[in-house]
C-alpha cells in the first residue's frame, strides 16, 4: 500500500488518483500523526510525504519511524524546496525530493526505484 501524506488536500487527491491508476492501493492522511495512528501502518510499502506540514514535519515522520525500527522508502514532495531538507531526506534513505507542482511522470518513475527496492507489486 502507498501512503500519502500531504495537509493539502488537492495535492492528496491528485497524488491518491495518479498512484491508484497505476493499479496500487492507497491511503491518504492530512498529517503525520494521523498517518502514525493508522491502523494500515504496518501495510505501507512506500511513503508519499509532504515536507512541511503543521506540527511534525515529512523530515520528523522519516526520522521518528527510523527511530522506531519502521524503514519505509520515502518520496519527498514540498512547495519551499530547501537544500538543507534535501540533504536531511536523502541521507536517512529518501528515494526522490521532488519540488511542487511535480511531474507525474518523475513520481512515477521515483514510485517505481521505491517499490522495485521494496519488492512491492501493484495492489500492495
Amino acid at each position: 500500500m502507498i501512503s500519502i501524506v500531504d495537509d493539502d488536500m488537492s495535492v492528496r487527491t491528485a497524488t491518491h488518483n495518479l498512484v491508484r491508476s497505476l493499479g496500487y492501493a492507497v491511503e491518504t492522511y492530512a498529517s503525520a500523526e494521523e498517518f502514525l495512528h493508522s491502523p494500515h501502518l504496518n501495510e505501507t510499502s512506500c511513503v508519499i510525504a509532504d515536507v512541511r506540514m503543521p506540527a511534525m514535519s515529512g523530515l520528523d515522520l522519516q526520522s521518528h519511524l527510523i527511530a522506531s525500527g519502521r524503514r519505509f522508502p520515502f518520496i519527498f514532495v514540498t512547495a519551499f524546496s530547501v537544500e538543507s531538507d534535501r540533504a536531511r531526506a536523502l541521507r536517512a534513505g529518501a528515494i526522490c525530493f521532488l519540488s511542487k507542482p511535480f511531474d507525474g511522470d518523475v513520481l512515477i518513475k521515483c514510485l517505481d526505484t521505491a517499490l522495485a527496492q521494496n519488492g512491492s507489486a501493484p495492489g500492495e
